[in-house]
């Protein structure tokens, strides 16, 4: 009897030996596999503006899973890399990719960021113009001139419209970066910096020269083009209709609000032979009495004369 309870507690640790074994053995094959498919990429240790040049001591090399890698990620801190200028702010730990950085040889600051065909424009600025301090790199903009129409146009008086659309803020001031929370928001802003075509920079340089310009912010999401009349004093005064506000976010059509007509309510005539004080001294009739009458389950009240 005891030589059976032996050899089924060897055969048992055998089992459970094989068993350790060989999970063991699929763990490290799992693992090598793991970590073959690592893929080295570099990474940001810091914040890393936009317009300014890459340092070694900003970067640090971190593994990522090969299908997780960024497309056109970089592995290996050369002389290639050192030296590049940021084209879009780099965060803590993002990898560094050839899409956020600038051309090899390409100048530092915001010539780095204007992209190929178009041309970075200045136009002056106070709080009203610049939408109290809210413009800040990166935003979408309309831009809007009051201007008197040429001689002969048939119209002499001014008016307001919109003459370029969805223009993009490179910077505000000398900031080319979005900062990183309020206490940076620079609000007596004199100048703002935007990216146009050479054409819009055109229209732009005649716009400013020749009347008000006024700059209009937009939902980055919302980049539709909207073709308007203008305004003028006699559009100005023929009124316009209340609309329904639309909820952050959303992108329905503004639609107008129910309309109501105006009513008047005559005031009632007052008797002459009523005397306000008599009136007031009168106490109120005494409360009518009543029954409560039950039909099944429905209860009513009924009042007697």
């Amino acid at each position: 009897m005891r030589n059976k309870r032996l050899i089924i507690a060897l055969l048992a640790a055998i089992t459970f030996g094989l068993i350790a074994a060989v999970s063991v053995k699929q763990y490290l094959l799992s693992a090598q596999t793991f970590q073959n498919d690592l893929n080295d990429v570099v990474v940001a240790k810091v914040d890393i503006p936009v317009g300014s040049r890459i340092i070694p001591e900003q970067l640090a090399v971190a593994q990522f899973p090969a299908n997780v890698t960024p497309e056109g990620a970089l592995s290996v801190i050369d002389d290639k890399l050192i030296g590049r200028v940021v084209v879009t702010s780099i965060s803590p730990r993002d990898p560094v990719t050839e899409a956020k950085l600038a051309p090899v040889g390409a100048a530092g600051g915001l010539s780095s960021i204007i992209p190929e065909g178009y041309r970075a424009m200045t136009v002056a600025v106070n709080d009203v113009v610049g939408v109290s301090g809210f413009i800040m790199p990166g935003t979408l903009v309309d831009i809007v001139v009051v201007i008197t129409p040429p001689k002969g146009s048939g119209n002499e008086e001014m008016i307001s419209k919109i003459v370029l659309q969805n223009i993009k803020v490179l910077a505000n001031g000398q900031n080319i970066d979005k900062p990183k929370d309020d206490r940076e928001v620079e609000r007596a802003i004199r100048a703002v910096t935007l990216q146009v075509t050479p054409e819009q920079a055109e229209k732009l340089a005649l716009a400013s020269s020749e009347g008000k310009l006024q700059l209009v912010m937009r939902n980055s999401v919302d980049q539709a083009d909207e073709q308007t009349a203008g305004a003028n004093k006699r559009s100005l005064l023929n009124g316009e209709r209340a609309t329904i506000a639309p909820e952050p976010g959303t992108s329905a059509a503004p639609k107008l609000a129910p309309s109501s007509p105006t009513r008047r309510i005559a005031p009632r005539p007052v008797p002459k032979d009523v005397n306000p004080t008599a009136k007031a001294n009168t106490p109120p009739p005494p409360p009518r009495p009543t029954v409560d009458v039950y039909e099944g389950t429905k209860k009513k009240t009924v009042d007697f004369p």
